[in-house]
């Protein structure tokens, strides 16, 4: 590992052995497999600097914190070769630890797996450091880096580039592995449930309001999943435009009377599976009326989400994605379309 390693050998040797932990040990406190670790041992070097009898591997204190830096890094999205080299180099260990051939982690090389192998694809560099502290479980991390994806580069693009792909990933392993990683879905998705309400700021000044009526979102009824209506949301408000979320199942008397009380200047569906979008409540919402006698309103209505896949409705406007639905959108207020950050 290091020059002076040998030196750490015989220094190590008259500690006892319970100076140090066991790979499953810092596994556990790490979120990490025991088999990660002896991969980064294998791929990278950094392994313990003592190991028992020759062959056990005993964490130390000094090889603990370089670990914890190495998983730190990597969770900020930093590949796994370099993250590994600033830890060694923090731990003290000069010496660059061995690499696959093939380059590693280099441009053009062989793409670590260490994020709990998930199938992730050729993504942005956020989106591995997000799958890295999801598949950890390690909360405080997918927290902070989710609103400082949100601040840095908007709601639209944090979603579709780094969100979305990150939660595929998940659920693409979560099929294949037989219920595993169940956990790592249900906090991922929190936590960006999470961020976007954070990135809600209050609807705009009641004068505002006044002289246009809001965006009205609502899931169809029996219609549990509302995450990306969610984002949705956060990207209307941090447009300025109006909107009311009224979240997952709304019930049909209560969109009706939400949408009578409100006068919106639209209304999107959104339907996660065919058994759930319903085209009679759709026509129904387009149907509903306000106002006095000879001017009355009625609301444009969206579909959203792969429910209503290959029933077009005419009339109504299914927009595929997140972008289409924001430029949509402002086009009924008369406002230019968004342009994205990047």
């Amino acid at each position: 590992m290091g020059e002076n390693q040998p030196a750490q050998r015989r220094e190590a040797a008259t500690r006892p052995v319970e100076a140090g932990v066991t790979t499953g040990s810092l596994a556990r406190r790490l979120g990490v497999s025991p088999t990660t670790l002896r991969s980064w041992d294998r791929r990278y070097g950094v392994g313990p600097a003592v190991r028992s009898d020759g062959r056990h591997r005993r964490w130390t204190p000094q090889d603990v914190a370089m670990l914890e830096e190495m998983c730190r890094l990597t969770s900020a999205g930093v590949p796994p070769a370099q993250a590994a080299r600033t830890a060694q180099e923090g731990a003290g260990r000069n010496r660059p630890g061995p690499e696959l051939p093939g380059g590693g982690d280099r441009p053009g090389g062989h793409r670590s797996q260490a994020a709990g192998a998930l199938p992730l694809g050729d993504v942005r560099q956020e989106c591995r450091g997000l799958a890295r502290a999801a598949v950890r479980l390690d909360a405080p991390t997918v927290g902070d880096q989710l609103a400082s994806l949100v601040a840095r580069y908007g709601v639209v693009l944090a979603w579709d580039e780094v969100m979305v792909p990150t939660l595929h990933a998940v659920g693409r392993k979560w099929e294949s592995s037989g219920d595993r990683y169940v956990e790592v879905e249900h906090l991922l998705s929190w936590h960006i449930s999470r961020a976007l309400h954070r990135a809600t700021e209050p609807v705009a000044p009641e004068g505002t309001r006044a002289a246009a009526g809001p965006v009205v979102l609502a899931c169809v009824p029996g219609e549990q999943h509302s995450l990306a209506l969610e984002a949705l949301h956060a990207g209307l408000v941090e447009l300025g435009l109006p909107t009311r979320m009224f979240g997952a199942a709304v019930p049909t008397e209560a969109l009706t009377a939400a949408v009578r009380r409100l006068g919106p200047k639209a209304v999107l569906l959104w339907a996660q599976t065919r058994s759930t979008a319903d085209l009679p409540l759709a026509r129904h919402v387009a149907d509903t009326r306000w106002g006095v006698k000879g001017a009355r309103g009625h609301p444009a209505v969206l579909l959203g989400g792969p429910g209503w896949a290959g029933r077009p409705v005419r009339g109504m406007l299914r927009p595929p994605g997140l972008r289409d639905a924001l430029g949509t959108l402002s086009a009924l207020y008369d406002r230019p379309v968004p342009v994205i950050r990047g």
